[in-house]
């Protein structure tokens, strides 16, 4: 039978109301008291009903994050940013994985919804902006990415993905590669449109030819299929721009297994920065959009909106710089 809050106040002698108040930190108890509670707790094995306490006090200390596919390397150490954050606020975190399934966001933003939650950082794309604005009439604070201005509840973290794309075009100019490929996502994905877009103009910007895009699924398997096709190329590119870096290893993986070699045959580049990319052989050049900084700063921005008495959002913007790995170098005579 598990120990209850009465239990507590039995063993040490004192009330529930003092037991509650030790607990929440609430109320004036004296240092010797508090001490006897809290050493009765742990010795006893006592724990909170966090659920009745927040319907107790009508607060709500619960955060909730939506992500794409918790395999994609990108998105543990978003989590893991957001949960020390969020923790750190005062704040427990449901975590909701839609594997880029619009059934199961509107699952996921249904579940947030149901446990009551202050906010929701959605780290994904593939939500509706009717969902997002539900959530918001609720009185739900939201963060996203880039889906759409800031308003009333609602927060915008705006990660620079064609600064990125646009270094890493630069950065393959400049060793020499003239015909570079772009392994895509998901054209339903808005972050994924925003870069196939800055890959066309960036190379029009250099007088080259953007011409040449293979579909991919941002993950490994997408990669490895399209790595496969461009070696079988009669014309081959020199280099390839990947959407992301689980798509990179996979395009390196379809090259070598091809007998390509990379980056002495064909480059290869990511997107994302992930520990993937730095621990793949060879290492991924990449472009690093501080991931656990983006977590923290979405519990940040939601516990902002949550506590505010003008709960209006703002933007936030998130820098992307170029990592330079062992996958590109430059072109062979």
């Amino acid at each position: 039978m598990s120990v209850t809050i009465r239990d507590v106040a039995q063993a040490t002698g004192v009330s529930t109301a003092t037991v509650s108040n030790v607990l929440n930190k609430t109320g004036k108890v004296g240092a010797r008291t508090r001490r006897i509670v809290i050493a009765a707790v742990k010795r006893m094995g006592y724990i909170p009903d966090v659920h009745a306490r927040h319907l107790a006090s009508g607060h709500r200390r619960t955060l909730g994050i939506i992500v794409s596919d918790i395999e994609n390397p990108f998105f543990p150490e978003v989590v893991k940013g957001f949960e020390t954050r969020a923790r750190q606020l005062g704040y427990d975190v449901i975590l909701s994985d839609t594997n880029y399934d619009p059934r199961r966001t509107r699952e996921a933003a249904d579940r947030m919804m149901e446990h009551k939650v202050r906010g929701v950082a959605v780290m994904t794309s593939e939500i509706s902006i009717k969902l997002i604005h539900e959530l918001a009439r609720r009185r739900i604070a939201v963060t996203f990415l880039d889906l759409a201005p800031a308003r009333k509840y609602m927060s915008n973290l705006r990660i620079d993905y064609s600064s990125g794309i646009r270094q890493i075009v630069q950065h393959l100019h400049s060793q020499g590669h003239r015909k570079i490929a772009f392994v895509a996502g998901r054209p339903t994905l808005k972050s994924n449109v925003v870069r196939l877009h800055a890959y066309e103009k960036s190379m029009r910007e250099l007088g080259l030819d953007p011409g040449l895009v293979l579909a991919g699924d941002l993950r490994f398997e997408g990669g490895l299929a399209a790595g496969i096709a461009i070696a079988k190329l009669a014309s081959r590119p020199t280099a390839v721009v990947a959407i992301n870096d689980l798509t990179a290893v996979g395009v390196v993986k379809g090259l070598l297994n091809s007998g390509c070699r990379v980056p002495q045959d064909i480059s290869v580049t990511g997107f994302d920065n992930t520990r993937l990319a730095e621990y793949s052989n060879p290492s991924i050049t990449t472009v690093d959009v501080h991931r656990g900084m983006l977590g923290h700063m979405a519990a940040d921005a939601l516990h902002e909106l949550s506590g505010s008495d003008d709960p209006h959002g703002r933007e936030y913007q998130i820098s992307a710089e170029l990592v330079v790995g062992g996958s590109s170098g430059p072109v062979l005579p």
